[in-house]
């Protein structure tokens, strides 16, 4: 069973964000990537910009390990403000695949 931990991120600056609020973002993309693969908790899958907000996508065998890796690092990040996580325990695809929100 793959849950996913799906952060989405106000952007401040326009529908795609500023050139600086996406390097920000992308400096954050990669502290999470560095920290799921060194925890061995799944994988960084992506972003996604637009409609004023970005969505990173992380998956893996538990939810709950997954964010407590990446919840420090989130909460720390001053772009992170304003935002909040899904934790989803199952697949996309799973009608009953319970969804739990944290406010950042």
């Amino acid at each position: 069973m793959e849950h996913a931990v799906i952060a989405h991120i106000p952007l401040r600056e326009g529908s795609f964000g500023s050139e600086r609020e996406c390097a920000e973002i992308a400096d954050l993309a990669a502290r999470l990537q560095q920290a799921i693969d060194h925890q061995g908790v799944g994988e960084f899958d992506g972003d996604e910009f637009g409609g004023g907000r970005c969505v990173l996508y992380m998956y893996g065998p538990d939810a709950d390990r997954l964010f407590g890796v990446i919840a420090p690092i989130l909460k720390a990040a001053p772009s992170a403000r304003g935002g909040f996580v899904v934790k989803r325990y199952g697949d996309a695809k799973d009608p009953e695949a319970v969804e739990v929100r944290v406010d950042l």
